[in-house]
């Protein structure tokens, strides 16, 4: 597969954590240590389930130690830490955190190995951002306005786990993405641990709900974590980080046409904005190989 391929693969992530919000409402009351750990057990599983008929994926989880810690310290602490700062920030305040990941992987990529980042990476992904922070804020000011709170303290390192985890994930590019199945998995026990301790037990009353929390391991919180470490280790990671600012767009997008959010200028504006920067940003997909 080409590196142009293995970057569209990797935006199928971008695409399937757009539906995260609009799962998540639709998964009823369940507690968000109990929801990761059953998405993430669907998640884990839905890989797992096909071990016994690809041996050599199941060898793949025979990893050192450090992409153990690597997998597991970035998605268990990422979810941890984003379920806690926004019961204790406004969740807005916290998106709005969360949201400099992509930014932060389009520049430290500059630094990796055989990467060079161009000013147009820049030019894209700053469009990407001003247009995340017109659609999450609906163009409202008077964020922050309660001062920091403990929440955003939390939401601080979130940026940062993101980025590091994905910059590193492509470092080890010679790592199988079986492996992640074994990430979701551990991340599903320390995640029941911690429901088991800090949460009651809430389970989805109804049959809808149990397809949405079904459809949430399956896609956004399951196969969007294969995509995304195959997209990062094969594709081009500065085009992933700008178009990553396409998700939050996206989510708007889909809970408007649930009916859970309302129409609103905001959404046109933020829609032009990342747009135009994903174009910019990712020219070079556009750009005709020279022939040699």
């Amino acid at each position: 597969m080409s590196k142009d391929h293995a970057t569209l693969v990797g935006f199928m992530a971008v695409l399937m954590w757009a539906t995260l919000a609009a799962l998540s409402a639709a998964s009823g009351a369940v507690p968000p240590f109990e929801m990761t750990a059953i998405t993430f057990l669907i998640g884990g599983l839905m890989c797992a389930v096909t071990w016994p008929f690809r041996p050599k994926s199941f060898a793949a989880l025979k990893q050192d130690w450090r992409i153990w810690a690597l997998g597991i310290g970035g998605l268990f602490s990422y979810h941890a830490l984003y379920f806690a700062a926004v019961q204790n920030a406004p969740a807005v305040d916290v998106s709005l955190i969360a949201y400099l990941w992509p930014m932060l992987i389009v520049v430290f990529s500059g630094f990796l190995p055989g990467e060079k980042l161009k000013s147009h990476h820049l030019i894209g992904t700053g469009f990407g951002l001003l247009g995340a922070v017109v659609v999450i804020t609906r163009g409202q000011t008077g964020l922050f306005s309660h001062g920091l709170l403990l929440g955003h303290y939390m939401a601080l390192p979130l940026p940062i786990i993101w980025a590091g985890y994905s910059l590193l994930a492509r470092r080890t590019g010679q790592v199988p993405t079986d492996v992640v199945a074994g990430f979701c998995l551990a991340t599903a026990v320390l995640a029941f641990m911690a429901h088991l301790i800090f949460e009651p037990n809430v389970l989805p009353q109804f049959s809808t709900q149990w397809l949405a929390l079904l459809a949430l391991g399956l896609f956004p919180v399951g196969a969007a974590f294969y995509v995304w470490d195959y997209g990062l280790k094969h594709g081009d990671i500065f085009i992933l980080g700008a178009l990553s600012y396409c998700s939050p767009l996206f989510s708007t997008l889909v809970l408007l046409a649930a009916g859970i959010a309302a129409p609103h200028w905001s959404i046109g504006l933020a829609c032009l904005l990342i747009t135009l920067g994903a174009l910019i940003a990712s020219r070079d997909l556009f750009r005709p190989r020279r022939l040699i």
